[in-house]
């Protein structure tokens, strides 16, 4: 066979792109296939087995709709694109999500579906339980609370709040993640499985979980009213308020569901009770109707019937699987347990052996100081030693110093002493030099005096003689040389001795006087001379005097 031949036996395609609510697939069907044979494709590839729940949505002209599970894909009034683009989304809602949702592929479907509902503000939530619900959230996403690892700012590009909320109080996002951690830090040992599993028995209880509504009137005029239907029966609300319903009809008190163009009609089981009729907008809308409220009335069925072997099977899968993740979790909790304990352990061995490392090294500098300290010390005690002898040497030297000047001070004492004592003898010898001079000059005075007495004499003695000569010989006064030889020479003799003896005395004494003259003056230099000494040696011992007073 050709491979031409081959190629126009392979089946014609299209392609389709699946979006799931965190994923997104691309698959290519046979133009044969219809609703349920992509349908069963996409549940294979997600590993879902719990496929009631699920179906394909997709927008046509501004209306939601859902993919037929009878009828071919292309035969269905889907939208002319490439790829055809379905939203695998959760169609119907369990009663009680812990008994209902056994997958954990499920129950993760639902949670992320619920939780986009809850954000986009299509399940109202109060405040306080939005924060408790996103906590649970961020356990699923995040595991334990970690001081360390989650530091402030790690929510900052989560998306876990609804904006009505975060508008209705005057909160900062850092406020916000606060509270939010402070329920999330109590989640501790909790798995990503059971905190989903929360979330959804916390969100299940909200009045506009698992609730599809749609507008509609009691005449053909007026859209006054909602038709609500869930898992539990059909709601009739006011236009206004979705949380109370006015009328209810549980699945189990409805006889039959039908509609006609664009009336829908709603007979209870009671015959009695009257039937509800209702308008809606379009054809299709009551068709959408109708469709929900076949598929939530055979779930309400089934969930009140002995399960089937295949939901047995499940359920069984289900529970071991519950007991084998628990027992698992106890195990990662234990190892996570010892694993905190060993690591608090090392943290601790880490923060003692830093200690030990630290008070190691502050011992070694301790050591490397004291050491320094030590050799320092060794030094100062050498130079302390050095200056200890200096000082001894200097003592020492001082001492003989003190020694030296004590005989110094002693002998200029007593120099001092022989010096005054000198003095006090030049004293003495000056007021004896004085006594001796006055006396002297009055000796002097005396010899002068009777020097000149005897001159006195002499001349009187002259004058006698030649008085007497005169008298003897007047004739030989005038003429002396007439006088006879014998005569004149003999009375000139006599006169002459006289005369003689005289100039002698006169001589001899004059003599005497200068000569004692002399003495005097010479005895007054060397006293002078011996008063000039004593005089510098006084001025000497006063300046070494000074200067050992200074010294000391």
């Amino acid at each position: 066979m050709s491979i031409r031949g081959l190629k126009k036996k392979q089946p014609k395609t299209f392609k389709v792109k699946i979006i799931t609510v965190d994923a997104e697939m691309e698959f290519s069907c046979e133009m044969k296939w219809k609703g349920k044979d992509l349908f069963d494709l996409v549940c294979r590839a997600l590993g879902l087995r719990e496929t009631w729940f699920f179906g394909l949505q997709y927008t046509i002209k501004g209306m939601c709709t859902w993919l037929k599970m009878d009828k071919k894909v292309l035969d269905q009034e889907i939208p002319k694109e490439d790829p055809i683009s379905f939203h695998f989304l959760a169609k119907f809602y369990p009663e009680k999500v812990e008994e209902e949702l056994l997958q954990e592929i499920t129950q993760h479907l639902f949670f992320l579906q619920v939780k986009k509902q809850i954000l986009d503000e299509e399940i109202y939530c109060s405040p306080e339980a939005t924060v408790l619900l996103a906590s649970y959230a961020v356990q699923a996403k995040y595991g334990d609370y970690d001081p360390n690892f989650h530091e402030p700012g790690f929510l900052a590009h989560d998306e876990l709040l609804p904006k009505r909320v975060l508008r209705q109080y005057q909160l900062t996002a850092e406020m916000w993640e606060e509270k939010i951690t402070a329920w999330y830090a109590e989640h501790r040992g909790i798995a990503r499985d059971e905190a989903e599993m929360n979330y959804l028995k916390i969100a299940q209880d909200l009045e506009m979980y698992g609730v599809n509504y749609f507008p509609i009137a009691q005449n053909k005029n007026h859209t006054d009213l909602l038709l609500g239907v869930d898992a539990k029966g059909i709601h009739i609300y006011s236009i206004n308020n979705r949380f109370s319903p006015n009328k209810s009809f549980e699945w189990s008190a409805i006889r039959n569901i039908s509609y006609s163009e664009k009336e829908l009609t709603i007979k209870p089981l009671d015959k009695k009770a009257e039937v509800f009729k209702f308008f809606s907008s379009q054809l299709k809308v009551n068709k959408l109707i109708l469709q929900l409220c076949i598929g939530n009335h055979d779930l309400f069925m089934r969930r009140r019937k002995v399960d089937s072997i295949e939901i047995q099977q499940m359920k069984a899968q289900a529970r071991e699987e519950k007991a084998r993740k628990k027992m698992e979790n106890q195990r990662l909790a234990r190892e996570k347990q010892l694993r905190e304990e060993a690591e608090r352990a090392k943290e601790e061995l880490e923060r003692r052996l830093f200690q030990l490392e630290d008070e190691a090294r502050q011992a070694n500098e301790a050591l490397l100081r004291s050491q320094e300290a030590a050799e320092l010390l060794a030094e100062k005690a050498q130079i302390a030693e050095e200056e200890a002898k200096l000082l001894a040497q200097n003592a020492a030297e001082a001492e003989q110093e003190r020694q030296r000047l004590e005989i110094t001070a002693l002998k200029t004492k007593e120099e001092k002493r022989l010096m005054e004592q000198k003095m006090r003898e030049a004293e003495l010898i000056a007021v004896k030099l004085v006594k001796e001079s006055d006396r002297r000059a009055k000796e002097a005075e005396h010899l002068k005096q009777d020097l000149h007495e005897a001159r006195e004499a002499e001349r009187k003695a002259k004058q006698k003689l030649l008085d007497i000569t005169r008298l003897n010989y007047p004739h030989m006064v005038k003429y002396p040389q007439y006088l006879p030889t014998d005569t004149r020479d003999a009375n000139f003799d006599k006169g002459s001795i006289k005369l003689d003896l005289k100039d002698i005395d006169l001589k001899r004494l004059s003599f005497e006087i200068e000569k004692e003259r002399l003495d005097y003056l010479e005895k007054s230099r060397r006293f002078e001379d011996r008063l000039k000494e004593l005089k510098s040696e006084i001025h000497a011992l006063k300046l070494e005097e000074k200067q050992s007073g200074l010294y000391s």
